[in-house]
């Protein structure tokens, strides 16, 4: 069982910056899978950027080129630096991790609102 802290949410105005951080509880394995998601006002929970054991990541074409996922296997955490932030990416950020024989895990989420 792994548990997931998240921090790093707030209010900010449109065009702004945060930093998310994820740290998870157990060992982090450099074969886990590490994803954000996000659920806003009126929709289900959606893939916001994943990165993979070889670093490699993959982003929803809503934030490409605005935000920017990240891990610290050593630091056992995951990071989503958001920048150019819009008022619709207002929502409840989640961290997920994915090991590779099965488990998944989720944080409690940490609130993003972007004003205009």
């Amino acid at each position: 069982q792994a548990n997931l802290v998240e921090s790093g949410g707030g209010l900010v105005q449109a065009g702004g910056s945060l930093r998310l951080s994820c740290t998870v509880s157990t060992t982090m394995f450099s074969t886990d899978v590490l994803a954000w998601y996000r659920q806003v006002p009126g929709k289900q929970r959606e893939l916001v950027a994943r990165i993979f054991s070889t670093y490699a990541s993959n982003y929803a074409d809503f934030v490409k080129g605005r935000f920017t996922i990240s891990r610290d296997n050593a630091m056992n955490a995951v990071y989503l630096q958001m920048s150019n932030l819009k008022p619709e990416d207002t929502g409840v950020y989640y961290c997920n991790v994915k090991r590779n024989w099965g488990p998944e895990y989720w944080g409690q989420g940490t609130q993003v609102t972007v004003s205009s």
